[in-house]
């Protein structure tokens, strides 16, 4: 096969004339030979389509004639500047590059050995430091280099192989997301639930993804069973006893699908983003709390309900929004003073005071706890009845008449003064955990 600089060589001879033929021909000389893969095994098959080409080493710099080798591995130079040595370069799709040193014009039998590899193309720079370092290339001619060449083959097929799973995963995870959010905001928490899970089956162990998907279940789940609490409202008893009982079963899930979420974060591995597993964690855990009080509301498990407050002080750290932290803060211990779960109300409360102590809620939750706790005691305990009442004092002083903890209060503080003959003091609050 001839390429562009050997027909313009061709030209400049019948330029010249027929009679400076000869005279040029005695000047070159042919170069043949043929291109062999080397297998694992140590059979050798030839090399279709591979690029040859040619450096003059004993010239500075610059590429000389290539061509390419045919069906049966072959190919062949017509004509080298006899006097001068040369190397060739042997690229292809799925070899690795080879150099072949010191080869002379009139060669015919240059057999090149290849191994299998990236399809790189080595550059000039390799190629004249190689041919000037006097060593003999022989790819793949041990079993250490056929084993190496194996080894990176398996790479290379193993990373492909990830990448489209990867890329698959992504797929499912991006549709299931936005499906899910979907029937989220359209109250079909059922479905929504059920997308979500599909996105976290997708790659359940990958930390970029799965906590998000897993924990977006969980809320579809915990909001599917106060939907069907608040549905079955009006109906009888029955009614109300089943949806109960479904219930339990979507908050019992939902528990296992945050804690879920968490292992996931627990394992995230050294090179993870550590702001996005901090904020899933934050998000996680704040829907946890959520999910703990409602559950506390509804009396779905008491002695679980008693220890919920492990999960609120892994909550209470990662919040930065202090407005956000409040409202949870309060909801919580709401929940937590209606289920008859003072301590653990008590505890929140007076969190909340700490920073807003003249919030008018935290005041007369606060004050109703402590009420109770103290009257539960054996013997009651004055000390609490006494900080209680002084809260709903300054409740009751403070609070307009339409406030629907009001009524509460003032029978509290009726009760406190005229029966147990306390008066009010002034108000303290300090965080205490139970």
């Amino acid at each position: 096969m001839f390429n562009l600089k050997y027909l313009l060589v061709l030209l400049a001879i019948i330029t010249v004339g027929i009679s400076a033929a000869p005279a040029l021909a005695q000047n070159t000389a042919p170069v043949r030979g043929v291109v062999k893969l080397r297998a694992t095994d140590g059979t050798e098959t030839p090399v279709v389509g591979a690029a040859v080409e040619s450096y003059q080493i004993d010239v500075g710099k610059g590429v000389g004639v290539s061509t390419t080798t045919n069906k049966r591995g072959e190919f062949t130079f017509a004509g080298f500047q006899l006097g001068h040595v040369y190397s060739l370069a042997v690229s292809g799709p799925g070899i690795a590059p080879v150099v072949q040193p010191n080869v002379k014009p009139g060669a015919d039998n240059v057999e090149i050995i290849v191994s299998v590899g990236d399809g790189r193309k080595a550059t000039e720079d390799e190629v004249r430091k190689f041919s000037a370092s006097g060593l003999i290339n022989k790819p793949a001619d041990n079993k250490a280099q056929a084993k190496e060449d194996a080894e990176y083959q398996k790479k290379v097929a193993e990373y492909n192989e990830q990448k489209k799973k990867a890329e698959d995963s992504n797929k499912i995870v991006n549709a299931a997301l936005k499906d899910g959010i979907a029937a989220f905001q359209a109250k079909n928490f059922e479905l929504a639930a059920q997308k979500f899970d599909e996105g976290y089956q997708a790659d359940p162990d990958f930390e970029g993804s799965a906590p998000i998907m897993i924990r977006n279940k969980g809320v579809a789940l915990r909001e599917w069973g106060i939907m069907m609490v608040h549905d079955s409202a009006s109906g009888d008893a029955a009614a109300k006893a089943a949806a109960l009982e479904k219930a339990k079963a979507d908050f019992t899930q939902a528990e296992a699908a945050f804690q879920r979420a968490i292992e996931i974060l627990d394992k995230a591995p050294a090179g993870a983003d550590a702001a996005q597993m901090k904020q899933s964690r934050l998000e996680t855990y704040r829907e946890w709390v959520v999910l703990d009080g409602i559950m506390a509301r509804l009396q779905m498990d008491p002695e679980k309900s008693k220890g919920a407050i492990a999960n609120l002080e892994k909550y209470l750290p990662l919040e930065t929004d202090e407005a956000r932290k409040q409202s949870v803060l309060m909801g919580w211990a709401n929940y937590m003073r209606e289920a008859g779960l003072t301590k653990n109300a008590i505890y929140a409360y007076r969190i909340i005071l700490e920073k807003a102590p003249d919030n008018m809620d935290a005041t007369a939750g606060l004050g109703l706890s402590l009420f109770a706790e103290g009257v539960a005691a054996v013997p009651e305990d004055k000390q609490q009845e006494q900080e209680g009442l002084n809260l709903m004092q300054k409740f009751a002083d403070s609070a307009p008449d339409t406030h629907p903890l009001k009524s509460s209060v003032k029978e509290a503080v009726d009760y406190l003064k005229n029966t147990a003959k306390l008066a009010p003091q002034k108000v303290t609050t300090n965080k205490k955990k139970p």
